[in-house]
């Protein structure tokens, strides 16, 4: 290595060391105990505590909040208290979506919800995933997948959207339902696998 820092390739050290919250951001194997993280997690903590005791705030205050935390939060947009989330910085809702009470969201990667979409109580959007194989389980690593979700769609309490699932426009899912792979544009789901109804 020379003096200036370089590796002698023209390449820097900050080039080749990707932090954890890279990492988790780019969707790759990361470790969920970096510091980084932690404090990100710790403060997305405390706001939540905030927004949540914020319930009987006239709606257009709790938007202010979430615009506080949330990559975009689109006009008339509403999450009902209580609500969960691990970061906040990655989920963008458009304009008009509605979240019922006691929805989570897991957004170690990104979450998109399309203008309208109406969310009802109890929704869980998994954008978190875990290796399918032991050995990095047992390394403590993970790994997300990012979840969109369409315009107009309408999710029926208690569904859960699992990591790398994108919902089309239009589309309805089923109270209940286990979403494991993509809907396509106005159809119908439900069930766990979710189907399309006929």
């Amino acid at each position: 290595m020379t003096s200036s820092g370089t590796m002698g390739s023209g390449t820097t050290r900050s080039e080749t060391t990707r932090s954890e919250k890279q990492k988790m951001l780019a969707g790759e194997l990361y470790r969920p105990g970096d510091a980084e993280i932690q404090a990100d997690q710790a403060a997305t903590k405390a706001w939540l505590a905030r927004y949540n005791a914020a319930a009987a705030a006239p709606p257009a205050e709790r938007r202010g909040l979430l615009r506080e935390r949330l990559a975009a939060v689109g006009d008339g947009a509403v999450i009902r208290p209580p609500f969960f989330c691990d970061f906040g910085f990655n989920i963008a809702l458009g304009r008009d979506v509605f979240l019922n009470f006691n929805c989570v969201i897991l957004d170690v990667t990104p979450v998109e919800i399309g203008d309208g979409t109406q969310i009802g109580p109890a929704v869980q959007i998994y954008a978190a995933d875990h290796p399918r194989e032991a050995e990095p389980r047992r390394q403590g690593l993970e790994f997300g997948r990012p979840v969109r979700i369409g315009r107009n769609v309408w999710i029926g309490g208690g569904a859960v959207i699992l990591p790398g699932v994108v919902v089309g426009d239009d589309a309805v899912i089923g109270a209940g339902s286990i979403v494991t792979r993509d809907v396509p544009p106005g159809a119908t789901v439900a069930g766990n696998p979710a189907r399309p109804l006929r």
